[in-house]
């Protein structure tokens, strides 16, 4: 949709800070908050606005798109079912919610109502953590060992929430951002000091699988204001210090220890290095964002699934710390309230190898396996049972079907869609801009590529962007593929052409009995071809009995 209309539900502290942000972007046509000063404060301020006292009110008076929930984390669940159940999309500030159950009731309502949830993790959008990203995937700081943070500050105190609650989520969400994991196990200690009922102070310990540890101090009783976020590296460690001017906000350590034989191990220090960054605020790179996914519906970088993925993280920190610090493992939680109590049995998990990353928002299908030094980035969905072998590269947003299998040294780039049963040969290529520059940006130019059912793609072939690749096409090891594929087809060479046809299990078509009639030698189907296309004989095609799918 073009000019989305977006209503904002709070108005409080951090409300009027999307009030302004809103009301700069242009789209923003309804406010509401209970507080009748705040209302009229605002309703001055912003008189084109319509002013609601109620979201019940605002949303039968008011024909917007989107609502900003930034109200109290108490009333997030609430609020956010009740603009879904009546077909808007929502922002939530974090937390989207005070309980697991709550954030699984707004994504699947999300699901059932094909909404988009984005939730307000707005350090994600920060040039600082955007540049810390590209950093750890390009290797620039080495194998990751250890993050930490520290958010300390003297400053407002809540009462309906404790400080992991209020503090952590932005740290849990960056670390699971950049890490691409849910981590193993979750410990939290802490200290209540002003009210025996609400945690002050919280340390929380994060275990992933990835042998990365890290850990989360946040308090609202120290002396002094501390934002860090700090990853240490193999080869350099980096701080993210946002109480730090602009130029100096992301700094780089070149530290490292060297190990000389016969002695004991020696740090070595370097000088640090300010990494230049766009002077952007975050909140308005967040709330651009959105307006960008309602109106092009794609997914948000912190959607539902990731507000979840740290809900459930906060979940098992407030119950460690409720345990006396015991850790909590994530199959220990208690079941939901809100699913089904006869539910059918879970699928399989899938299975990604420790060296592998995968991107918290991106989405792997039950029985899927990535391998050794493989990536699947933000917004990626991995169906069912699909492989990925060594090194593979899963784009942003990247569609994968099922039974997919990509063997090693393969990039899916943003573009290309692989539908089921798909087969992508070792160092296979495939591009998705026509006429690439270094120094020209051209995202906006990819060329999409489908790849259809059952098709299989030989070894170092090369797939032009754009290109369709029919329904059991096989292409041939090192061709060179600038045009459609039909269904069936065997083409290789260079350019591509068509040498025959190929049966659904992968065997060159023989003649068979009449003009146009085809039959594979290893299985009793049959084919015709009219013109330039195959199509299996409806009327003689009993199941292939190599097939599992149709054998099954």
């Amino acid at each position: 949709m073009a000019g989305a209309k977006i209503a904002l539900a709070g108005l409080g502290a951090w409300g009027a800070n999307h009030l302004r942000v809103w009301s700069s972007l242009g789209c923003l046509r309804a406010i509401c908050d209970a507080d009748a000063s705040r209302l009229q404060t605002a309703s001055q301020r912003f008189p084109q606005l319509q002013c609601h006292s109620s979201l019940d009110e605002l949303l039968a008076g008011s024909e917007v798109d989107a609502v900003v929930i930034a109200t109290p984390a108490s009333t997030h669940a609430e609020l956010a079912l009740q603009c879904l159940e009546a077909g808007k999309d929502v922002l939530i500030e974090k937390p989207m919610a005070l309980r697991v159950a709550e954030g699984e009731a707004i994504v699947e309502a999300a699901r059932r109502q094909e909404r988009l949830v984005a939730v307000g993790h707005v350090l994600l959008y920060h040039p600082a953590v955007r540049k810390l990203e590209s950093l750890i995937r390009e290797g620039a700081l080495g194998r990751v060992l250890y993050v930490y943070s520290h958010r300390l500050n003297l400053g407002r105190i809540r009462t309906e929430e404790n400080a992991l609650w209020s503090f952590a989520p932005h740290d849990i969400g960056m670390m699971l951002h950049l890490l691409g994991a849910m981590p193993r196990e979750v410990s939290c200690r802490g200290g209540s000091y002003l009210n025996h009922d609400v945690a002050d102070v919280t340390l929380t310990t994060l275990d992933f699988d990835s042998k990365v540890q890290s850990h989360i101090f946040v308090s609202w009783l120290h002396p002094f204001k501390e934002q860090r976020f700090i990853v240490v590296g193999e080869r350099q460690m980096a701080v993210f210090d946002d109480s730090r001017p602009w130029p100096e906000k992301l700094l780089l350590y070149p530290h490292r220890v060297d190990w000389i034989q016969g002695q004991s191990p020696i740090a070595q220090r370097g000088e640090p290095i300010a990494v230049p960054l766009e002077v952007n605020e975050a909140l308005t790179q967040e709330c651009a964002h959105f307006l960008e996914c309602v109106e092009t519906r794609r997914r948000p970088l912190a959607d539902g699934e990731h507000g979840l993925a740290v809900l459930r993280v906060l979940e098992a920190a407030q119950r460690s710390l409720e345990g006396g610090g015991a850790a909590q493992g994530f199959d220990e939680l208690p079941r939901s309230p809100s699913r089904p109590p006869q539910a059918p049995p879970v699928a399989p998990k899938h299975f990604v190898h420790e060296s592998a990353i995968v991107h918290p928002s991106a989405r792997l299908g039950a029985g899927s396996k990535v391998w050794h030094f493989s990536h699947v980035m933000a917004g990626a969905e991995v169906g069912e049972n699909s492989m990925l072998g060594q090194n593979v590269l899963v784009g942003p947003k990247v569609r994968i079907g099922k039974r997919v299998k990509i063997q090693n040294n393969v990039s899916v780039y943003q573009g290309v869609e692989l539908e089921d049963d798909v087969f992508c040969g070792p160092s296979m290529v495939f591009t998705n801009v026509h006429n690439p520059r270094s120094f020209i940006e051209r995202k906006a130019e990819f060329a999409p590529t489908r790849v259809k059912r059952g098709a299989s793609l030989g070894a170092n072939c090369t797939i032009r962007c754009g290109a369709t690749i029919g329904e059991y096409a096989f292409v041939g090891a090192s061709a060179l593929v600038t045009h459609d594929v039909p269904d069936y087809a065997l083409v290789y060479g260079q350019p591509a052409r068509r040498q025959g046809w190929v049966s659904e299990c992968g065997e060159k078509l023989i003649p068979g009995e009449g003009e146009g009639s085809f039959r594979c030698p290893c299985c009793p189907r049959r084919y015709r071809q009219q013109g330039e296309t195959l199509r299996p004989e409806a009327s003689a095609n009993p199941p292939c009995p190599r097939d599992p799918r149709q054998t099954s």
